[in-house]
């Protein structure tokens, strides 16, 4: 077994461990993911990749964290591309999920109290939402979700998203790259996606309404957002961008579901099958326009230092 190999089962072992143990601990003691603490969990879970990263790193590869694992501040172009790309890919999503039968367009967001009311969201809540937003013109309430989603990408987001990202695009790039560009992005990607699974199949992420199918789908949409991310990891040469990336994602491609009227979980939103025809997009016009990408050689172009 060579070293990388040895380095990865380690970092992948004990990611999943921590992770998928704080979630039946948290379980098996009566917490309810619905309250504050379920919410303070799901952070303290997505923080284990990080952990798991710096245990490895230091004690077992026995060295530095900043470089290897590329946590660089040195801005470049790459950081405005991670913080916006996100809000783009919504619209696309949105525009892409029109073209489905069954969906229509609602912005004045008719969709979204019906998708709560299917959800079970009580009806006095429902009417709370509605009359919260009522003093406000449509187009406002948007201009002001849009621009909480891109502060929350590069604050608070970006945090819990560099908790994942030091794991994913840090830890595991590194050790991964040598094998390619897209190979890389499809190992980490399905990792990626398979770490989610307890937290999908307590309903608390994604896929209230098929937890068990959403498991499935959040694998091949992070099959299909990896790539993106490495990309972003290897071009901005920090894993810090990767991390707006993350918070970006987070903080405005629920935008996606707002704006349309019918479907479901499964198919409206970027982790639908709108989304991951979005997403095959976007990696379609990676490969196409970066020749380093279709030649193989960003990780020679790149230093992953």
């Amino acid at each position: 077994m060579s070293e990388r190999v040895r380095r990865v089962g380690l970092f992948v072992g004990i990611t999943f461990i921590l992770s998928w143990l704080t979630v039946i601990l948290f379980s098996a003691l009566g917490g309810k993911w619905e309250t504050y603490s379920g919410l303070m969990m799901g952070v303290v879970f997505m923080f284990m990749p990080m952990i798991s990263a710096v245990l490895v790193q230091r004690f077992v590869c026995r060295e530095q964290l900043k470089g290897p694992l590329g946590i660089s501040l040195k801005l470049n172009r790459w950081w405005l591309v991670a913080w916006l790309l996100p809000l783009l890919i919504t619209f696309a999503t949105i525009g892409i999920s029109l073209l489905i039968p069954g969906i229509s367009f609602s912005p004045d967001l008719s969709g979204y109290f019906e998708r709560l009311k299917e959800e079970g969201v009580p009806s006095e809540q429902i009417e709370q939402i509605k009359a919260q937003i009522a003093s406000f013109p449509t187009h406002i309430i948007w201009i002001i979700w849009i621009i909480q989603g891109l502060l929350a990408g590069i604050t608070i987001n970006a945090i819990t998203g560099f908790g994942e990202e030091l794991g994913w695009r840090g830890f595991l790039l590194r050790n991964l790259i040598d094998i390619g560009f897209w190979k890389s992005s499809a190992i980490i990607g399905l990792i990626w996606g398979i770490w989610h699974a307890p937290l999908i199949l307590q309903g608390r992420l994604r896929y209230p309404q098929h937890p068990v199918e959403g498991v499935i789908m959040m694998i091949i949409f992070c099959l299909l957002l990896s790539p993106l991310f490495s990309y972003i990891r290897l071009k901005s040469k920090s894993v810090v961008a990767a991390a707006i990336l993350h918070g970006s994602f987070n903080g405005t491609t629920g935008l996606s579901i707002l704006a349309v009227k019918g479907g479901n979980d499964l198919i409206i939103g970027i982790t639908g099958a709108a989304g991951f025809i979005t997403l095959l997009l976007v990696d379609l016009l990676i490969l196409l326009l970066d020749s380093s990408i279709r030649e193989g050689s960003i990780k020679d172009t790149v230093k992953i230092s």
